[in-house]
Formats: C-alpha cells, structure tokens, sequence
C-alpha cells in the first residue's frame, strides 16, 4: 500500500510539475518580448468596449430621425464597421502609424497588418511604438476609433445621403482626412513632435468628424421645408438606450487611450465619468428653465457632449478640471446648437456642436487645464500628478492646442467640402426628391423598421 501510495502521489505531482514548467517558460518568454499582461489584457476589454460604441451610436442617432429614415441611419453606422475595417487592415494603420514620409504615414510599413506582431509590441523603424501590448492589439484598438469616426458625421447629413456615394465617401474620408491626422498627432508626426497633445480623440476624432459633417452641408444641402417634425425624436428610448451603450464604451475609448492599465487609465475613466455627469445634469436644468419641463432627449445629449469634451484631455487632468469641463461643455455645446440654428444650419442632429465643438473646446483647454510644470519630469514628478512627464498646462501649451485644433478645423472642413464636390460629380449625394418624399428606408433598402 506504501509504494502504491507513492506511486499516485508521483504520477500527480509531475503534471503539475510541468504545467508549472511550461508557465514559468510562458512568463519568462513574455517579459523577453516586453508583453504586459494585465496591459494586454485591459486593452483587449477596451477594444470590444469602443467595438460597442458604434452600435450604440446607431440606436442614438436612429432613435432622434424619423421612422421613416431609422434603418438608414442605422445602417450607415453599422456599415462602417465592415467597410472601415477592411481600409484600416489593408492600409490605414500603416498610413496612421507608418513610418512618416514627410508629412504623412507610409502607406507600406504595416500594409496589411505586416510586421503586426500578437506576441510582441509594435516595432517602427527598430523601436517600440506603443510598449507593454501586443502591435495586433495596439493596431485592433486604434481600429476601433477609425470605425466610429466617419459614422459620427451622418447625424449632422441625415435623410440627405444616398448608400452608395456614403460608401465611396467613407473609403476617400478616411485616407485624406482622418489618416493625416491621426499619423500628425499619435502616429509620431510633426504634430507630436512639436508638442501637440490630444489624450483620446479631440483632434483626432471629433474636431474632424464635426467639421467635415458641418462641410457636407454645404454640397447636400437642407431638408424640405415642407417636413413636418423633422427635428422631433421618433423614439426616445433609443437615444437613451443608444446614450447608455455609447457611456459604457467610453470608459474603454478614453480609459484604454492610456494603452495601459495604471494612474492614467483610472484618472481618464474617471474624469470621464465626472465630466459626463455634470453635462447632464446642466444641460437638463437649461432645458427646463428655458423649455419649462426636462426631458430625456435633452439630458442624453448633454451627457454626450460632456463625453466629447473631456475626451482630449481625459488622461492628463485632474478630477477637479473633469468637472470644470462638464459645466463649460454644457455652456459652450449648448450655445453652439443654438446658434446653428439661429443662422439656419441644417445639422440634423448637432454634430457639429456637440462633437465638432466639445472636441475643439477640450482640445484647448488642455493647455490650460492640465497639471502644473512640476508634473513636466517624471523622475521627480509628486505622486498627485496625473501623467507625469506629459504635458503641463502653460501659455504655450494653450497657444500650441489652439493652433491644432484650428488647423484641424480648417483642414477637415476644406478637403470634406472638395471630396464630397468630386464624388457628387460621378454619384449623385442626394436622394430624388421622390425618395425623400416616401420612405427612405424602403427606396435606399427595400426594408421598413415599422409596417
């Protein structure tokens, strides 16, 4: 019984044996290659956060149209998500974060995700680009903003915007304008290097979307005037729905823009969270004092456009300047959507006030807003400091982020307007009037939300 005792226990013990030997090689070929796991593994969770996000926008922006339009509305965001994919697997990310030919990204670095690794970080040029995740990671990441960014514009153009060119524009967009970009400020451009920051996509993402939906207006024009309710939601309890998705991916779109989990990651959730809150909350006291009753509609739109604000700055600013931003988003987007419509500008759903001017304000801001010049050296940063050996808020600072996020504006606005002149001259943009008049959703799709 001894040796029959001896024989079990032996035969346990070894595979235990090896499978703590096969770890403990996992772990030592990992730390080689410079993966972080808990990094790796928050990023992962991010992605499929911001992955989320363009549904969700879908919901809200189908929620806020007609019912005669929903489908389309819905499908231009989830359409993104296939066709936007491909572009940044084929080049985008290598025009993004390629090495840089002069002003842009060479579209032949990462062509194809190649030299994309998954069990090493992103190598440019003989360097680490992003340290502690996989490149694969960092590249799947990076490809979720370029999915949203483009579906962000079609609230401003709803009901003005046939499927086919929308296509087409999608695919031009993203190379001429999001890309440049996007290399500029994080792919290591002049941008980046002459000390321009933007935490999440203030730049990046909203100033360009807004500014280009504000553009297409110009070549699509306004809605019929005749439309009754145009501006009425068909369906509230999607906005709040599609308002709840978009909220819970924000943690990943601004928390994970940190590309670790650590001090940044926790203060840009955070900040987030704090800035979305206090826009809500404003945003719904001026509705009611000016409209005489609050509403959800407007409290889901105040709480976006906090999001929006705070996303440049998210992860470089401390709480107390999070809810600082809240209440100067509130005041500043809320103003701007009045003002659009006071000069009669047909931005269906505000985009460009909530996204185009939130990104911009922020943007700004952050050279006023971010930690002292104590917090510029991260060796002897104190421990209240943010991201410390980032960027420190200063008069230059201030005067560096107001220059991107003007040329960010122009730009976006100019090459927009041009692209969307020469697509409209092989595809015509806008549906017939035919089409307008009856259901958009059946003559663009042949389907119908509600029968």
């Amino acid at each position: 019984q001894d040796i029959l005792a001896q024989a079990i226990l032996s035969e346990g013990s070894l595979p235990s044996l090896c499978t703590s030997t096969r770890l403990a090689q996992q772990r030592r070929q990992r730390a080689m290659v410079g993966i972080d796991l808990a990094s790796t593994a928050y990023i992962l969770i991010c992605t499929a956060m911001v992955q989320l996000m363009t549904p969700g926008l879908a919901f809200f922006y189908g929620g806020l149209v007609k019912d005669t339009s929903v489908l389309t509305m819905m499908m231009q965001s989830f359409v993104s998500m296939g066709i936007s994919s491909i572009v940044w697997y084929v080049v985008g990310f290598s025009l993004c974060f390629g090495e840089s030919v002069g002003f842009f990204g060479n579209p032949g670095t990462f062509a194809a995700m190649s030299g994309v690794n998954a069990n090493e970080p992103l190598m440019r040029g003989g360097e680490e680009v992003v340290a502690g995740i996989p490149g694969l990671l960092f590249a799947a990441y990076q490809g979720m903003f370029a999915v949203i960014t483009p579906a962000l514009m079609t609230g401003c153009f709803a009901d003005r915007f046939r499927f086919k060119p929308y296509l087409i524009f999608i695919v031009c967009w993203l190379i001429v304008v999001y890309a440049p970009w996007c290399h500029w400020v994080w792919g290591g451009g002049w941008l980046a290097k002459w000390g321009v920051y933007d935490f999440a996509g203030g730049i990046v993402v909203h100033i360009t979307a807004g500014f280009s939906a504000l553009a297409s207006l110009v070549v699509v024009g306004k809605r019929p005037q005749d439309e009754e309710n145009k501006d009425v939601p068909h369906n509230v309890p999607f906005v709040a729905l599609g308002t709840a998705l978009l909220w819970f991916g924000w943690f990943g779109f601004n928390g994970g823009s940190a590309l670790a989990s650590g001090g940044p990651a926790v203060a840009a959730a955070v900040n987030s969270e704090i800035a979305a809150s206090v826009a809500l909350f404003l945003w719904l006291v001026i509705d009611w004092i000016r409209l005489g009753r609050p509403g959800l509609v407007g409290l889901c739109v105040g709480t976006i456009a906090g999001l929006a604000t705070v996303t440049p700055a998210a992860g470089f600013i401390q709480p107390w300047a999070a809810f600082v931003l809240g209440a100067i988003a509130t005041v500043l987007c809320y103003g701007c959507c009045e003002l659009r419509k006071k000069f009669s500008v047909d931005d269906a759903l505000d985009v460009w006030g909530v996204h185009g001017m939130g990104g911009f304000w922020g943007t700004i801001l952050l050279g006023a807003l971010a930690d002292p010049s104590e917090c510029g050296d991260a060796a002897t940063a104190p421990k209240y400091c943010v991201n410390p050996g980032t960027v420190t808020r200063s008069g230059e600072q201030f005067g560096k982020q107001l220059a991107a996020a003007l040329l960010c504006a122009v730009y976006s606005f100019v090459v927009t307007f041009a692209l969307l002149k020469l697509i409209n001259l092989v595809v015509p943009i806008r549906p017939s009037a035919n089409g307008t008049q009856r259901s958009l959703d059946f003559t663009e799709h042949g389907e119908e939300a509600y029968t």
